[in-house]
């Protein structure tokens, strides 16, 4: 298993537009530290070091959502907490990094056909007044993609690598990539 200093949390949620979990168009997020605007997680009592758990839920998705097929995907090692770098002065999160482990039990439940993905990337998170995310990212994340939902094609994907992740306030995603690979999960679990 690739061990990382820092991973992406709710990744499958998020990235995926799970359900129930979140939608594709909707990334939630986190709730506001107990802190002032300038004032670090740690000096906030965000626990030591400012980290705190950050578990990911499992997750479905409809045939034709991502895969021609639906989708289970739970977590089989999570080991993901957070800590909040950045507190807008309204109290509201703006910068989140996420550190562990975590790797995700992908399922096609017409075939139970399973593929375990390690998604151990690591990611500093800006959440945008307006909805919007953008992830810097090291390593690799599943990230899932609706019809017409981002610049990779309709599915689930392990992307890998160095590069950006923009999720617009309508849940659009646009992988920029400097350097790295996709692999497609639907096909892995078909």
């Amino acid at each position: 298993m690739r061990r990382n200093h820092l991973a992406l949390p709710v990744l499958a949620a998020v990235l995926i537009g799970a359900v129930p979990a979140v939608t594709a168009s909707a990334a939630p997020v986190p709730p506001a530290a107990p802190a002032a605007s300038g004032t670090s997680n740690a000096q906030a009592g965000g626990g030591e070091g400012g980290w705190e758990p950050a578990p990911s839920a499992p997750w479905d998705t409809a045939a034709g959502a991502r895969c021609d097929f639906p989708v289970h995907g739970e977590p089989v090692v999570d080991e993901v907490v957070r800590r909040v770098l950045e507190i807008r002065p309204d109290g509201s999160v703006k910068r989140v990094a996420y550190a562990g482990d975590l790797v995700v039990r992908v399922t096609n439940t017409v075939t139970g056909a399973s593929h375990d993905a390690d998604v151990s990337g690591s990611a500093v998170v800006e959440y945008g007044t307006d909805g919007s995310q953008h992830w810097s990212v090291l390593g690799p994340v599943l990230v899932g993609v609706g019809e017409n939902g981002g610049n990779l094609p309709r599915g689930l994907h392990v992307v890998d690598g160095a590069y950006t992740l923009d999720i617009d306030p309508t849940g659009h995603k646009t992988v920029t990539m400097v350097r790295g690979t996709v692999d497609d999960l639907c096909a892995r679990i078909s």
